[in-house]
């Protein structure tokens, strides 16, 4: 009787590490492809007075102990983005009103993000 609940114990355990995985494999899955379509959104409708800016968006992945995390930044002008999305002061006086192009695409995208994650999570990957 004990062999019969050991090898029962076993599969549980398998079969949570199974689930465990596919989802996992799933959310990153989701999570990648999310962020590829935040940066071409971003990209999109980044203000382009030259170009050099909106082309600049691009995807880096960071991996810490037990995670990895995506970040979508601009390579080519990473130190302009919050003021060309929130307006800026002007040297002489006055302000530069901001062109919001990076939390539409966020607050659009994320909360399908979410929504999939789940579904994910209810199908088992």
């Amino acid at each position: 009787m004990a062999g019969t609940l050991d090898d029962l114990a076993n599969e549980i355990t398998a079969a949570v590490k199974e689930y465990t995985d596919d989802v996992t494999a799933g959310i990153e899955k989701e999570v990648n492809a999310t962020s590829k379509r935040v940066a071409k959104g971003i990209s999109t409708i980044s203000p382009k007075k030259s170009g050099v800016y909106a082309k600049g968006w691009t995807l880096k992945k960071e991996s810490t102990t037990g995670s990895t995390k995506n970040i979508v930044y601009n390579k080519n002008k990473p130190s302009i983005t919050h003021l060309l999305e929130n307006g800026h002061a002007k040297r002489g006086g006055g302000r530069v009103a901001g062109k919001p192009h990076i939390r539409p695409v966020c607050d659009r995208e994320l909360p399908d993000m979410v929504n999939r994650i789940k579904s994910i999570i209810r199908n088992g990957g």
